[in-house]
C-alpha cells in the first residue's frame, strides 16, 4: 500500500460523516426493521450507510478490497489472500438505533497484516468522531470541530472502572465484574463506544464474553491501540483479523493499561469451553 495511513484519515472521516448524515435522516423518521438470517436487525439506515461507504472507499482506494457487514458473504478462499483491506460496520449498534438512545456508530477500519492500522468511529447523534492511524496517535473530534489527542489510563488495583454492553450482557461478564470487586464502577453503553471509553481514559477495561464479528471491533480497536491500550483474547494475546473462515471474534478484552495484571482476575472466571 503506497498511501500513508494518516493521509487517508481526512477522506475516511468525511465518508463516515456522510454515512452518519444518511443514518440521521432515517433515525429522525419512521424506522422500519427487518430481521436477517442470523436474527439480527437490519434497517434502511444500515443499507444507506453501507452504500455511501462502499461508494466512497471504492473511489478513494479502488485497489483495496472492502468487507462490510452488509456484504459479508465474501468467501474465505477469496479474502485470505488480502494482506490489506477495508473492514466496515456501516451502523454498529442497530439495536441502540432502534431504541433511539443515540448509542450507535459508523465504523471504518483499514486492516493490514491482520491488525487494524487506521480506524474511524463516527457517532451520528452527537457528531463526535474518534479516529486513529498507526504511529499517529488517537484523537477525539467534537461536533464543533475541536480536536484533542486521547490516551488510555493507568490502572491501579484499589478501584476499577469497566464498560459493559447495554444490549448484550452475559453471565460471564457479570462474573468478571464480580471478580473485580464491589468498588468497580460499571458504565453500560452500546456499540463500539465501549472501546472509545477505554481509549479516552474513562474506564480501565471492557470485557466481551459474547458474540461479535470482526467488523464490530476493528475501527475502535485501532483507536485503542493508538491510545496506548490493548485489545486481546482472554489469553492476553492480540486479537487479529482475517485469520480464519469465520468472521466471529473470540471472547476478548479491551485494556487501558497494557502493564496491569488482568490474568489474576480472569482466573477467577471459568472461561473453559465458552469460546
Amino acid at each position: 500500500m503506497n498511501t500513508a495511513h494518516d493521509e487517508l484519515l481526512p477522506s475516511i472521516i468525511d465518508i463516515a460523516e456522510q454515512a452518519a448524515s444518511k443514518i440521521l435522516q432515517i433515525y429522525n423518521g419512521e424506522i422500519d426493521v427487518q430481521i436477517k438470517k442470523d436474527d439480527s436487525p437490519l434497517t434502511a439506515a444500515d443499507l444507506a450507510a453501507h452504500n455511501v461507504i462502499i461508494d466512497g472507499l471504492s473511489k478513494l482506494t479502488p485497489h483495496i478490497p472492502i468487507m462490510s457487514e452488509e456484504s459479508a458473504s465474501i468467501p474465505y478462499d477469496t479474502r485470505k489472500s488480502w494482506s490489506c483491506y477495508w473492514l466496515v460496520d456501516p451502523l454498529d449498534g442497530t439495536k441502540e438505533f432502534i431504541k433511539r438512545n443515540g448509542e450507535f456508530t459508523v465504523n471504518i477500519a483499514l486492516i493490514d497484516n491482520h491488525q487494524p492500522v487506521l480506524g474511524v468511529v463516527q457517532v451520528p447523534v452527537t457528531g463526535v468522531c474518534y479516529f486513529a492511524a498507526s504511529n499517529l496517535g488517537a484523537f477525539k473530534k467534537e461536533a464543533d470541530g475541536s480536536t484533542r489527542k486521547i490516551e488510555s489510563k493507568t490502572t491501579t488495583a484499589d478501584s476499577f472502572s469497566a464498560a459493559g454492553s447495554r444490549s448484550h450482557g452475559s453471565d460471564l461478564q457479570q462474573a468478571f465484574f464480580t471478580a473485580l470487586g464491589d468498588n468497580t464502577d460499571i458504565v453500560a453503553i452500546g456499540s463500539s463506544l465501549k472501546f472509545c471509553l477505554v481509549a479516552e481514559g474513562k474506564v480501565d477495561i471492557y470485557p466481551r464474553f459474547g458474540l461479535t464479528s470482526e467488523w464490530d471491533t476493528a475501527a475502535a480497536h485501532a483507536i485503542v491501540l493508538e491510545s496506548g491500550g490493548l485489545v486481546s483474547k482472554t489469553d492476553l494475546t492480540p486479537l487479529e483479523y482475517n485469520r480464519k473462515d469465520s468472521v466471529l471474534n473470540p471472547h476478548f478484552l479491551v485494556i487501558a493499561d497494557r502493564d496491569f495484571d488482568w490474568d489474576r482476575y480472569l482466573k477467577m472466571v471459568n472461561l473453559e469451553n465458552t469460546e
